[in-house]
């Protein structure tokens, strides 16, 4: 009955009873099936196993056999390479072989040569001997002919030779001058008479400005000031000596530098015009008197590198030139002298074909180192240099600076003109002036060094010691040698002697024959 709740209990039972049957033959079916499975996969496993045993082993007798091939391969190749190499060998055994013999051969030849050799330089030692005896004997031979022995004979003959060289050496200079001269002096003088003729430089020399006027004599006395101390506030402040003395109405200014004498100048002037003389306002007018000169020297460095037509030069030049401006050489502005030889060398090199500009550069910079000459040591030669190569001038410029007194070899046809131009310029008549003793003593040193030579008998310095006059004795220097004499007198003139310009040796030899008629 469906509504018995038994029946449902029964259904229920019944339901997990078939259910446990059921799970259990579908558990017992599937061991089975599995089973199956298992089985056949280790029949396939062995199968496999089995291919692969059969495999290797066929693998394995092909490698054997393919490395059975490859081992007598390479066993036929070392074969075939060792009987190459046995052929070889046996080839350059044979040849040593045959090296061996012909050095046996060659030995052979060569202690055969050794034997005739020998033998060969004992003939010659002996016939040697003999020569010598032959030579001996006819030496002694020509002695009793001659009546001279060798030594004689050699003194003889030297002094022969002696007096035949010492005419063709005095030939060969008199030539070679003559046709110097006929090649060059005549460019020579149309090049500088050209250049002089239009360079148009300023031909005044100014002189040293070392003393200072005053309006009075009471003005001495307020410039030393109490106890002095004015007057050593002035030369503190400039660098320079004052010297009070009896001269009326003046002071002397003493000073190595020209820049410091004309600072303490223009201060001096100053102090007089204002009339306040005391140590603070010496101070401040030296201040304004060295502001003033550096000025001028700023201008003058640079009106003259634009009169020479040069825009580029370096800012410490310029300032040296300025400051030439107050140094004098001999009596002769070294600025105008440097402008002067500027426009020299221009005009020269232009004529030559030569860089103009560049000319006129080095000679504008030739005596640049006079600038610093007396606050550095050193000559202006050497100092002009440095100061030059420390401004990465030109290379020219350089050798031109270096070379312009000879000191070195001038390397440029610009060196040369700016020497030429510079012994234009110093020897010019008026360019320069010295005092008395320094003239007298040159003139007395060209004379020295000319009679120092044996045979001069006297020598006179004429045309203010640009030419000098030599007379030898007539029975000690011949014709010839005359000029080998005033070449060697020159010599020593350039190696001793400093001197602008040239000078000139004149030698003078006259024989005279002087009787009386009774």
């Amino acid at each position: 009955m469906p509504d018995n709740p038994l029946f449902y209990v029964i259904a229920a039972a019944i339901a997990v009873v078939l259910g446990v049957v059921c799970f259990f033959l579908g558990s017992a079916y599937r061991r089975k099936a599995d089973s199956t499975t298992i089985g056949s996969a280790e029949d396939e496993a062995r199968k496999i196993l089995s291919d692969a045993l059969k495999n290797a082993e066929a693998k394995k007798k092909e490698m054997l056999i393919e490395a059975k091939d490859e081992i007598h391969r390479q066993r036929a190749e070392a074969d075939k390479d060792i009987r190459e190499r046995r052929s070889e060998v046996q080839r350059l055994e044979h040849r040593l072989q045959q090296k061996e013999e012909n050095l046996d051969r060659k030995t052979d030849n060569l202690e055969v040569k050794e034997e005739k050799i020998a033998k060969r330089a004992k003939e010659v030692e002996d016939k040697l001997v003999e020569v010598e005896h032959l030579k001996k004997s006819q030496f002694e031979m020509l002695e009793k002919i001659s009546g001279l022995t060798a030594e004689q004979a050699k003194d003889q003959l030297l002094t022969l030779l002696d007096g035949e060289l010492t005419h063709e050496k005095a030939v060969k200079i008199l030539d070679f001058e003559q046709q110097f001269k006929e090649e060059t002096d005549k460019k020579a003088r149309e090049l500088i008479s050209q250049a002089i003729q239009r360079c148009a430089a300023d031909h005044s020399s100014e002189a040293t400005i070392s003393v200072v006027e005053l309006p009075n004599d009471e003005m001495k006395g307020r410039i030393i000031g109490r106890e002095g101390r004015n007057i050593r506030a002035l030369e503190t402040a400039t660098g320079v000596d004052l010297i009070i003395d009896d001269t009326p109405e003046a002071i002397t200014l003493s000073s190595f530098d020209p820049v410091r004498r004309e600072i303490a100048r223009l201060s001096l002037e100053k102090l007089i015009l204002d009339g306040r003389i005391h140590p603070a306002r010496i101070e401040e007018t030296v201040a304004k008197a060295t502001a003033e000169v550096e000025h001028t020297i700023k201008q003058e460095g640079e009106r003259a590198m634009l009169d020479a037509g040069l825009h580029s030069l370096h800012p410490e030049l310029i300032r040296l030139l300025g400051k030439l401006h107050y140094r004098t050489s001999y009596g002769q502005n070294v600025l105008n002298h440097s402008m002067e030889v500027c426009h020299l060398a221009g005009l020269m090199a232009a004529e030559l074909g030569e860089d103009v500009t560049l000319a006129r550069r080095a000679g504008l910079l030739h005596d640049i180192g006079k600038a610093i000459d007396h606050e550095q040591e050193g000559s202006h030669i050497q100092l002009g240099v440095e100061a030059a190569k420390k401004c990465k001038e030109n290379d020219i410029v350089i050798n031109a600076i270096h070379s312009h007194h000879g000191d070195v070899e001038a390397k440029s046809v610009i060196a040369c003109l700016v020497q030429a131009a510079d012994a234009i310029s110093a020897a010019r008549p008026g360019a320069r002036r010295e005092n008395i003793e320094s003239y007298i003593k040159r003139l007395e040193k060209l004379e020295e060094i000319a009679n120092s030579f044996n045979g001069v008998e006297s020598s006179f310095a004429i045309q203010a010691g640009r030419e000098v006059r030599v007379i030898v004795k007539p029975e000690q220097v011949s014709d010839d040698q005359m000029t080998i004499i005033a070449r060697d007198i020159a010599k020593r003139y350039e190696d001793e002697l400093e001197y602008p310009g040239q000078i000139k040796v004149n030698i003078i030899r006259e024989n005279r024959a002087v009787d009386y008629a009774k």
